[in-house]
């Protein structure tokens, strides 16, 4: 299987990995069952067109339902960031220190979906990102 590099690409380190998979469990086996607990109250107190619980715990059943599937699908569809590099070129997973007038910054260059320039973590994608990628 060849592996892209493009914005469709759903790059995620381990650790996003494994904290997908935690979201999803806690999902399933917490929230959505007190979810059908709330629906199944409401079912029973009858007259589905005006029983607000029963809308809200419809509503909020959809949007759960909803999460689950998209956590499902970003989970089977990861492809894994390997930590660093081993052979010294810059890619996805590097560790990156930059030098200027300022001082020294250390980013790490990571799939879009897990980018947060405040914690030093660029997307390859990104402008410095892509600028990076591939250099010695």
């Amino acid at each position: 299987m060849m592996r892209t590099f493009g914005p469709e690409t759903n790059h995620l380190s381990q650790d996003a990995v494994e904290r997908l998979t935690h979201t999803l469990e806690r999902l399933k086996k917490i929230d959505r069952p007190k979810i059908v607990e709330d629906l199944q109250f409401a079912l029973s107190l009858g007259d589905f067109s005006e029983n607000a619980e029963y809308q809200d715990a419809k509503a909020r059943m959809a949007k759960i339902d909803g999460r689950i599937f998209s956590l499902q699908q970003r989970i089977q569809n990861a492809v894994i960031i390997p930590k660093g590099s081993r052979d010294g070129v810059i890619g996805l997973g590097s560790l990156v220190t930059l030098k200027t007038d300022r001082g020294e910054t250390t980013y790490t260059l990571l799939g879009p979906q897990e980018a947060d320039p405040m914690r030093n973590q660029i997307s390859h994608l990104s402008p410095l990102g892509s600028q990076l990628m591939g250099k010695a």
